[in-house]
């Protein structure tokens, strides 16, 4: 620990454990930096990962909180293994997910089109677990990044980004034996004006080694990879590496 900043998977476990002892002891934010002496923002920007916290602010919240926050980073995390609340997964166990993903999914904007972007899978030895980087993207503003979860109860992977407190999430199948994973994307698509609407569609990422010949954007039908693209996407549901339950018609 620095005598200064705290690391981001640090500051990320005691900020988990803050806000438990908010919603247990029924305690406001603001509250909670009045007792710590500490702004409100502070706290905020701590809580929401977008700053890391300070040993001196940690101290504080222990002080208000009367509990030890760094109990539990004393435990020694060995070179290459993920943090607990990414699965604890050790590098050589997942280095089969690591490359890049030709990435498909519905388009949003457009029914009879798919929407086609690169992922990026590579570990990061600063946070000691995989990360993913979206590039390609037709609307490259939008382009996400976060981190790879590998729990060995689910069998499952999770592309997670949250961005002050907003998620984006891919769940998807472990590769099958030619590479390609599959599952669904959940996430917020742009609306009429400013307004967002929580939105899932299928997913398939396909190693782009394997891909052979690859078109980004906006695939429409009748374009070259667009038959070959739909199947893929069609996989997602026909091999149920996901389904989508339908609303039950009135009687």
């Amino acid at each position: 620990m620095s005598d200064s900043n705290l690391s981001d998977a640090q500051s990320r476990l005691i900020a988990d454990q803050v806000r438990e002892e908010l919603a247990r002891r029924r305690i406001s934010r603001k509250g909670l930096a009045g007792l710590a002496k500490i702004s409100i923002s502070t706290l905020e920007k701590a809580l929401s990962g977008s700053r890391p916290l300070t040993l001196a602010t940690t101290i504080r919240l222990e002080e208000a909180l009367g509990v030890n926050l760094r109990a539990k980073l004393t435990r020694p995390v060995a070179p290459g293994l993920a943090p607990g609340e990414l699965g604890y997964y050790a590098r050589p166990a997942v280095s089969a997910i690591e490359g890049t993903y030709l990435t498909l999914r519905p388009s949003f904007g457009d029914r009879d089109a798919i929407y086609a972007y690169r992922i990026e899978i590579s570990w990061s030895e600063q946070r000691s677990s995989l990360v993913f980087r979206e590039s390609e993207r037709i609307d490259a503003a939008f382009a996400q990044s976060g981190t790879v979860s590998v729990p060995n109860q689910s069998g499952h992977i999770y592309l997670v980004t949250n961005t002050n407190g907003q998620f984006r999430l891919v769940i998807v199948s472990r590769p099958t034996i030619s590479g390609e994973m599959y599952g669904i994307i959940t996430t917020l698509q742009i609306g009429r004006g400013s307004q967002l609407t929580p939105v899932s569609a299928p997913v398939a990422m396909v190693p782009v080694n394997a891909a052979k010949d690859i078109q980004f954007g906006q695939v429409r039908a009748g374009e070259r990879c667009y038959e070959r693209y739909r199947r893929y996407l069609e996989r997602t549901v026909d091999d149920q590496f996901a389904v989508f339950l339908p609303v039950t018609p009135k009687p």
